[in-house]
């Protein structure tokens, strides 16, 4: 018996930032009947999304990761996302004409019945199709077609490239303007060298990070816990240190160490995510451990003061973002 039909939306998603997040409202919208004026139309919404991201396979290069893949699966159901459908793409999936890419996947597999992307979508082997070619092949096969406008601010588009080169440069407020969020970074909590301990400041030392994170330097953030299965927890408010610690003789290697304000439990080998709220300063050579104990006191209390007023967030589950 053949599926319902279903509204898809398709896109590479990385970031899931403002322009995605229309592009997901409007999907959302045309899923529950409301562009219609039929609320008894109300079919399933699909969004469907590609890892690795198709640049890493076609020769471009693979573009810093904003969002892991269970993040990204995570922000798109948050943002309406009934079902999240994610295709290996490989050589041989990049390989599909656009005929075989409509017919084989949204009408066959996916039971399209409308696709939505924006207005830039390409698809098809050396991206040979676009908006017209769906929309010509949806005729055949039985989909209609809706092209969403590129969502923008005074600053211009919203674009995950946008978004990157607003953390490669440390300008938060911009990466909130672009992703409607702070950014985050993941990383697993591993041994260190122990020496905020003896600061009075411990530190968890985050490795394994695949997202992008913002240049070296001092940040307020607030710390979410990660389950096994990826569901977070707000764990606790943190000051965040990224970078190569010039006042320490004999450091090498950068690292991502976070104190974790008020908090004492073992972490090692928890997987935590980092909210970067605000940054305070960039990363200093000090003339002794005396000022960088001290320097830490002044950080530390500038990150209560400017995260006092963020609590978990009960609608997404009690994490902080």
């Amino acid at each position: 018996m053949r599926r319902a039909s279903t509204v898809v939306v398709i896109g590479n998603f990385d970031g899931v930032h403002r322009g995605h997040q229309a592009v997901l409202a409007d999907a959302a919208h045309r899923a529950r009947g409301e562009s219609s004026g039929d609320l008894s139309d109300e079919r399933e919404l699909v969004v469907l999304t590609f890892d690795p991201h198709p640049s890493a396979v076609v020769g471009r290069g693979e573009p810093a990761r904003l969002t892991t893949l269970p993040r990204r699966i995570e922000l798109l159901e948050r943002h309406g996302a009934s079902r999240v459908v994610v295709k290996k793409f490989d050589k041989a999936f990049a390989a599909q004409s656009p005929e075989e890419f409509a017919k084989n996947l949204l009408a066959n597999e996916l039971h399209a019945s409308e696709v939505v992307v924006g207005q830039n979508f390409r698809f098809g082997a050396k991206r040979a199709g676009d908006f017209s070619t769906l929309a010509e092949l949806g005729k055949d096969l039985g989909f209609s077609t809706h092209a969403h406008a590129v969502a923008e601010d005074d600053r211009g588009p919203f674009s995950s490239t946008r978004a990157r080169g607003a953390i490669e440069k440390g300008d938060l407020e911009e990466a909130v303007a672009v992703l409607g969020r702070w950014h985050a970074t993941s990383g697993v909590v591993i041994e260190g060298a122990k020496l905020g301990r003896t600061f009075g400041f411990p530190t968890a030392n985050l490795g394994d990070i695949p997202e992008l994170p913002p240049p070296n330097g001092i940040y307020a953030v607030l710390v979410d816990e990660l389950d096994p299965s990826g569901r977070a927890r707000a764990l606790a408010h943190g000051a965040m240190s990224i970078g190569v610690r010039p006042t320490i003789e004999g450091a090498s290697g950068r690292t991502h160490e976070v104190y974790l304000l008020d908090f004492s439990r073992d972490l090692y080998g928890a997987r935590l995510r980092v909210h970067f709220v605000a940054h305070l300063r960039p990363e200093l050579k000090l003339p002794n451990i005396d000022a960088l104990k001290a320097q830490m006191t002044e950080d530390v209390q500038a990150c209560r003061t400017i995260l006092a007023k963020f609590a978990p967030r009960p609608e997404i589950g009690g994490a902080y973002g």
